[in-house]
Order: C-alpha cells, then structure tokens, then sequence
C-alpha cells in the first residue's frame, strides 16, 4: 500500500530573468574615445608650433636684401625656416638652383643661418612604436592565453578550500510563499524555520531550540528548489545556497575545507540559512565494515558536514535547508535528530494543487473560453510541477505553430501527447491490415475496461500511431485512488490483456503488438505475488523489489534474491495462472460482446479516434461520470477532429496515486512513454 501526501508546490520551474541592459552611454564611449585620439593626434603637435608665414622665394629675397631676416634654417628637403625682425616665422621654398649664391647673399645681409634635417612627424613616430611594441604585445597576449589552464589550476589550488555558494544577502530572489502553489503544510513546516531565525526570543520563552536541519524529500519537478527560493525570497536574514556536487574534487582534502568555509562564513553573518541542493551527492552512505574506504574524499566532506551540524550552538541561528530525490542513499548518521531534525516529504500535486499550478504558468497565455483548467487537471494525474510547466509551454508551441496566440483545449490535448509519447503520425502511416488489426486489439482493450465495473473509466480510444504506440486506449481515473483492491488489480490484468483476447477471438491469432501490454501485465501479477500477498499458493509473504523511492528502478538481481529457488518456481507459477485467468476472463466478456466488439473495431477505422462515451454507449451503459454525477475526466472530442489526443501515461504500478492507464499496440519493440 503507497500512499502519496498532499500538495505539490505551484510553479515547476520559477520564471528566469534577464540580467538589466547596460545605460545607453556607455555604447557611445568606443566612438567618443576614438573621436578623441584622432584630434589630440592632429591638435597637438599644431598646438606646440608658433604661427608662421609662407614667403615667395622672391619675398624671401627682398627681405633679405632689405634687412628684415633675422635667421634663418635650411632644411636639406629644399624647406627653408626661420624668423623675422618683427618677430614672425616663415617659411619658404628654396629652389635647388640657389646653391652658392643664395649663401653668399645670407653672409652679406648678417642673417643668421643653420641647417638641419626633415624631423618625422607625430604620426610617424607614433607607427614606429606600434611596429616595435607590437612583437613585443603579441608574444605576451599569447603567453597568457597559452596560461590560462595553468593559472585555473594554480587558483584552484590557492582557493581549494573556498565555498562555491551563492550567498543572497541585500539583494534575494523575488519569489515567495506566496507563489507556490498547495503544499501549505511544508510551508508552515519551513516559515516556522524562518520566525525562528527572525524572532528567536519567542521560541527561547517557551524553551523551545529551533531544528537544525530540514530535508525536503520528493520525486523531480515537485518543487524542492522552488520552495528554498521562496525561503530566501522570505527569509531577511543572509541565504547560503550551493549544489551538493560542489564540495566533492579530485583532490582530498578539498571538499572537507569547502564545508568548514563554508560554515564559518554563515557563523559570520549569523542568523542565516544554508540550503544545500542533490545533498545525496554529499551526503551518501558510508562504507561499511572492511570496506576500503581510507581517504577517500566523500567520506572526509561527509565526516566534515557531520561535525559542523552537530557542533552548532544552537544561538548561532544557522539553519540547513537540503533537498534530495534520493533519500535512500543518504547516511544514517545525516538523519539523525540533531542533525536533520525534520523530513519534509514533497509528494506529487493532488488535482486541486495541479490547477492551482496550470494557473501559475498560464498567467501570461491567453486562453480560449473552451480551455477548462479542471478538466486539463484531470487529464494529468501523476504529473509533476516541472511536467506541467512543460505541458502549458508545449499547448503554447502548438498554437503558434497553427499561427494562433490563444490557446484552446486541443492545444492542450496535443501537447500531452506530445510529450507522453511523441509526434502523431498520419492512420496511412499502416498498412490496411495492419490498421484493422491495431483497431481490433484497441477495441478488446476498451471493451473489457467498459464492462470491468470496478476499473478506471475508459476516456479515449484511438488508432493513431503516436511514437512506438501503433494504438492507444486511455484510462483516467474519476478519483485519485490511494488504496487498491484484489478485485480492482484482478479487473486490471485482463483489462491489459483484453488486446490480446480480442486478436485471439476476431482474428483467431495474436500479435507482437501485445507486447507492452504483456510485459506491464506480468510486471502487475508479478507485483500482487511477491509484494501485495495476493497469492493463495505463495501465501501472505512480501519480497519487495527494492530500488529508488522517487526514482524508480529495480532493486537487486537475482543473485541477492531473500527467498529459495523452489520460493521463485512458485512465484512463477502463480503469477502465470493469474496472466491467464484474467486473459480467459477478458476472452468470455469479448466473446459474449462479439458484436459490440466488430461495431467498434468498425467506428475506430471510420472515425480513427472514438470518445469514451460512445465505447460505453456501444454497451448499453452510462459513463462512469454520469452515474457518479461527476464532471467529466477528459475533454470530449468531436469526431471530426481526431487528431488531437488525449494525456497518456504508461504506469504499470498500479499503486501509483492516480494515474491514467494506457494499453497500447507496440511496433517491433514494445514502447516505454516517458514515466511521471
């Protein structure tokens, strides 16, 4: 028995923002600052010259007869310079015919003569530097950057001990409790974690010490970070964040001066919380007895975080926040109280906290008045906050790929499939033969489930190939089931085989479609022998397969199996006589519905997509949800618009909170849509 708690947070993944633009001046200081170094360039050596006079060669003469040349220089380009009695420059050019007179005509009028050579101009000397400076720049811009991974190393080996977290402290995050959706128990859980840092007297009148340590626990997507963003968004005391991986280098010794860094900074700014991200990366379980474990870097940084959380006195005001969908790895001595002193578990969101979460990311879409949040929630159990972020951001995808920027409910119904199990293709993607025979094992699937009273409502049954799944016939539950009866799992198996039992009874052979529904049959009968004491030949014993709590996976082969070979021949046997039992009990009910069963393989190739409603029609029978007066689990879909699916899921532990059952034909190899 599983029982999953309340409420998910509201939004997956929190909005990111974009970093601010830079001031429009600064795009004008590259142009201002060459602007500048062309003028000084032509300014200033015209600033450093007096004024001079362009003389004639014959003004020249005539002045130097006449006494009004005081001095002056000849240049060996032909250019001569010099000054004036009145005190004024000139300059001139001098022929090179002069030669000898001209010297003799300087000599006679007393002028003061010198001589001297073309100097290089400003622009000049400047290009000379550049030629001889650039080798000289270049050799050291290429010895850097050749550098720069010795220089990483050699910082990483000066600041090998530094903390690489993140410290909110003026400036937090915008996200509060406020923008998470449900999970109001652990938000009281974590803002008492914040009163007690913000107002310890309270809790010190009472004698009450605040926890050390908090662990959310939960499978992915559901929030974990979101609410450790909503601390720091909260909290008006310094938040330390860092990712588990971080502690953990090459080096030993490393991670063990990150965590005592790390600790002394938070001491420093005390009060403050420490929010450690994936702590299993951190965290993991020791080895045990004669285990060869001597230095190793894990263990040192584990024994590290161990003591600074254990030797904290509690008026120092620190508080760790640490978040893991792996709960299970994690030390024993980490779990302690004193160290961890509260575990928050972070379920899956229940379907009110699944609108509540559609609502958060749908804030910013426009949406059609077809679009009813409850009924997309109702058509996504099992799905995380993260999966339906996603969900919401697909349905945006497909109406702009339709050229729309309102969304309708067939946006959302594509996205769904979209995402559980691929692109839809074409019915002219089979065979005519190949299309008859998928709607006959799709028709056996939706008729056992519709004369099955005490399984989930049919809500979907189509022959449109999607990803591996030539075919799909959709369950979703009208309640969010906890608990399971034997009748409900024994109803279940001959519902995953009722395709079989309808290619053995149309077309009086089976197929390799059938096998994905047979692998998930034997994986459920297998489950109710070994785990949920089941079986009348077994008896009440449970053998539980192991593997991760929130990730899945299987436990321990079978070399690590707690039971005897003759115990497993048992378990085999048992399980192959529930398999065909329940195969002989959906043969009868198509059998006897053998009309019913060709009306509907009949509609399914006219129609390709059929509503759960005309499956029950087609029986003589009202839907589930009108019996109950309930609303209605999926969207209706309008034989004219077949495309458009419904949400699918391929769960085969039937002890999953309420998730929507599918039985599909597989192509060659049985197809595995994404889990949630």
């Amino acid at each position: 028995m599983t029982k999953h708690a309340a409420p998910p947070p509201e939004g997956g993944t929190p909005t990111p923002t974009a970093p601010p633009r830079p001031p429009w001046w600064r795009n004008l200081l590259w142009p201002l600052a060459i602007a500048v170094t062309i003028a000084l360039w032509i300014l200033v050596p015209k600033a450093q010259e007096p004024t001079k006079m362009d003389l004639t060669y014959s003004d020249f003469l005539a002045d130097i007869d006449s006494g009004q040349v005081k001095s002056v220089t000849l240049v060996t380009s032909g250019t001569a310079t010099g000054t004036l009695i009145n005190g004024h420059n000139f300059t001139t050019v001098v022929p090179a015919q002069a030669g000898a007179p001209l010297l003799d005509r300087l000599e006679k009028a007393k002028v003061a003569v010198s001589a001297s050579s073309p100097s290089p101009s400003f622009g000049s000397q400047l290009l000379n530097w550049v030629l001889i400076l650039a080798p000289f720049l270049l050799i050291i811009w290429f010895w850097r950057r050749m550098s720069t991974g010795a220089m990483g190393h050699m910082q990483g080996a000066m600041g090998v001990g530094k903390s690489k977290a993140k410290v909110f402290d003026a400036e937090r995050p915008d996200t509060a409790f406020a923008d998470v959706a449900g999970y109001e128990g652990v938000k009281a859980e974590i803002a008492e974690v914040v009163s007690f840092l913000r107002q310890p007297e309270r809790y010190h009148r009472a004698g009450a010490a605040a926890p050390r340590g908090v662990l959310m626990v939960g499978p992915p997507g559901t929030g974990k970070t979101l609410l450790a963003r909503a601390v720091a968004g909260e909290a008006s005391v310094p938040f330390f964040s860092v990712a588990g991986s971080s502690f953990v280098e090459m080096f030993v010794g490393v991670g063990a001066a990150r965590v005592r860094d790390l600790f002394a900074e938070a001491r420093k700014r005390a009060p403050a919380i420490v929010f450690v991200d994936e702590i299993d990366a951190l965290g993991g379980r020791r080895g045990g007895t004669g285990a060869m474990v001597a230095n190793d870097e894990r263990e040192q940084t584990l024994n590290q975080l161990l003591s600074e959380m254990d030797g904290f006195d509690p008026s120092e005001g620190i508080v760790v926040l640490a978040a893991t969908n792996r709960p299970e790895v994690l030390d024993p001595a980490l779990l302690r109280p004193g160290r961890f002193d509260r575990q928050v578990t972070i379920p899956l969101p229940t379907l009110a906290e699944r609108v509540a979460i559609l609502g958060v990311h749908c804030r910013r879409k426009q949406l059609d008045a077809s679009v009813d949040l409850e009924v997309v929630a109702r058509g996504t159990p099992g799905f995380s906050g993260a999966d339906l972020a996603n969900l919401a951001n697909e349905a945006a995808i497909v109406a702009v790929r339709d050229g729309r920027e309102v969304l309708t409910a067939d946006d959302f119904d594509t996205a769904r499939d979209r995402i559980l199990l691929g692109r839809r293709e074409g019915s002219n993607a089979l065979l005519p033969e190949e299309k008859h025979a998928v709607a006959v094992h799709e028709a056996g699937h939706a008729l056992v489930a519709a004369l099955s009273p005490t399984t989930d409502p049919v809500a979907k049954v189509t022959i449109l190939p999607a990803g591996q799944a030539l075919g799909v016939t959709e369950q979703l539950p009208l309640v969010e089931r906890h608990l399971y009866g034997e009748d409900y799992l024994q109803q279940t198996l001959a519902v995953r085989l009722g395709g079989r039992a309808a290619e053995l009874v149309e077309l009086g052979q089976g197929s390799s479609g059938a096998a994905n529904d047979l692998a998930q049959a034997t994986e459920l009968a297998t489950k109710m022998v070994r785990e949920f004491g089941l079986s009348t030949q077994v008896g009440p014993v449970g053998y539980p397969q192991g593997g991760s709590v929130f990730l899945g996976g299987g436990g321990p082969g079978l070399s690590s199996r707690p039971y005897a070979e003759a115990t497993q021949a048992a378990i085999d046997a048992d399980v192959a006589r529930l398999l065909r039992e329940a195969e002989e009990r959906a043969t009868d009910l198509l059998t006897t519905h053998r009309d019913e069963l060709r009306s509907l393989v009949g509609l399914l190739l006219e129609q390709e997509t059929v509503d759960g409603a005309a499956v029950y029609a087609l029986v003589g029978q009202s839907t589930p949800a009108q019996r109950l007066g309930a609303a209605t689990v999926a969207p209706r879909r309008a034989a004219a618009r077949p495309q458009a699916a419904l949400a699918h899921h391929d769960h085969t532990d039937p002890t999953d909170t309420a998730t929507p059952r599918v039985h599909q034909v597989s192509a060659d190899e049985p197809a595995h849509p994404k889990e949630k």
